[in-house]
């Protein structure tokens, strides 16, 4: 089938999805690209510049644009990948990038950028393939993320809502602060919510927030669980010292790396 694809099609696919060495590098550049806009995201949004670097931003869209070409060329089914989670995502952060030339305010919307780190399912296939740090900590590193993001969007959603409404928020830092006062019950009360809509939203974080974001703090602080499958009823998680299975009490024989002690 590959052989009757044209050859752009084939030569993308093979960048993107393919085993060569070539292909690896270059997934692997992707990644640390990605992994640096996303850095000056998270900086331009809580320091605000006075004045945006914006040929960078555009830099930054104009690769991203290239790069969402060239998977759009690359799929087998390019009206489902448009239609897809990490599509939207890509289309959202190319939005805001170029936003400024023609509005304000939509600096916000590039945070949505790590989402993308959590759908590179073909990556991560990879780093688990060729990465031992990575399969040991990946539960780990998959809860910080998930942390970060969380933080990040919601982050995001109370400057949003406040950022016009609440004197006490006058910029991202204020609301990172709010957000993270709030998820850990600390309330200093300096800043609160003086409308109907900011003490919505939170109660909201509250509710919801406060559970999850003590859920992600959990699984990267606690010892985390190792992959090995119980030959018997199938159990695939244990605990790393774990001699018998949870589960049907099999004895188990998990491999470790040993000890230097």
């Amino acid at each position: 089938m590959a052989a009757k694809l044209p050859v752009l099609q084939r030569f993308l696919r093979n960048l993107y999805f393919g085993d060569s060495m070539n292909a690896r590098r270059f997934r692997y550049g992707l990644l640390a690209f990605d992994l640096l806009t996303i850095a000056y995201f998270i900086v331009s949004s809580v320091f605000h510049p006075k004045e945006p670097y914006y040929w960078l931003e555009y830099s930054i869209a104009a690769v991203l644009v290239l790069d969402y070409a060239a998977r759009l060329i690359a799929a087998i089914r390019p009206v489902r990948y448009i239609f897809s989670f990490t599509s939207a995502t890509d289309l959202i952060v190319i939005g805001s990038l170029v936003a400024p030339a023609f509005v304000d305010n939509l600096a916000f919307l590039r945070v949505v950028r790590m989402l993308r780190l959590l759908r590179s399912y073909h990556l991560l296939k990879e780093l688990r393939e060729t990465s031992g740090w990575f399969r040991k900590n990946e539960d780990v590193l998959h809860s910080l993320i998930n942390l970060m993001v969380f933080i990040f969007v919601i982050t995001a959603l109370v400057f949003v809502l406040e950022n016009d409404r609440n004197p006490n928020i006058n910029n991202y830092l204020d609301s990172l602060y709010f957000t993270v006062t709030t998820l850990t019950t600390t309330g200093f009360g300096d800043i609160t919510m003086t409308d109907s809509l900011g003490r919505l939203l939170t109660v909201v974080i509250m509710v919801f927030g406060v559970g999850l974001f003590l859920r992600l703090i959990q699984t990267i602080f606690r010892p985390t669980k190792v992959n090995y499958t119980c030959p018997d009823c199938g159990l695939s998680r244990h605990d790393p010292d774990a001699v018998h299975c949870k589960h049907c009490g099999r004895v188990l024989n998990i491999p470790t790396e040993g000890s230097w002690d």
